[in-house]
């Protein structure tokens, strides 16, 4: 009978691949939220919108005397003391036609505040097809104490919309906004 005990060697072995899964599980869990945001907007799942730049949006576009109505809904969380409100709730747009849409934001507190919009566009199956060309919420925005502002956000909507099944008998869509306060504020 010989000395050699194999249980330590392979009690190690488990121990290091236990260790293994471990990490990539923590490693996961951090990179799910990006993964997801970019998941949502390659897709437009959970009513994502696209993102396009000037030049994207002059190949794409060709309006197709199609109307469509879009609805503007802005809100804010309770603790950030902006009003925030589009100028005009309700549009007809063309789809494949080039718009815009304004929002106002006025700080109503006695400090600079700085927010972040977030969005989405209902129902989630047109996500997809709504294109912003520029947008206030790609940056951050920051307004003094009594401050007011007006937003442009230049969108269309993708004629790709008309062929989509899923789209079909949809004859409104609605763009929502929701202002945070910055954590940098």
């Amino acid at each position: 009978m010989s000395g050699d005990n194999p249980a330590p060697k392979s009690n190690l072995r488990v121990g290091m691949f236990a260790l293994g899964i471990a990490v990539a599980m923590l490693g996961l869990g951090y990179a799910s939220v990006p993964l997801y945001r970019i998941f949502c907007q390659v897709t437009g799942l959970g009513g994502t919108t696209q993102r396009v730049d000037e030049a994207q949006a002059a190949t794409v576009q060709a309006a197709t005397g199609k109307m469509i109505t879009v609805r503007f809904d802005a809100n804010t969380d309770p603790g950030l003391p902006w009003e925030f409100r589009p100028e005009r709730p309700k549009q007809k747009v063309t789809i494949g036609q080039r718009d815009m849409a304004t929002f106002v934001a006025r700080n109503d507190s006695d400090k600079p505040v700085t927010g972040t919009a977030t969005f989405n566009v209902t129902p989630t199956q047109a996500g997809i097809y709504f294109n912003k060309i520029q947008c206030f919420c790609f940056t951050q925005q920051t307004l003094k104490p009594g401050q007011e502002m007006r937003m442009p956000v230049l969108f269309y909507i993708d004629p790709e919309y008309l062929n989509d099944p899923d789209t079909k008998d949809v004859g409104a869509v609605t763009l929502s906004y929701t202002f945070y306060e910055s954590a940098d504020s």
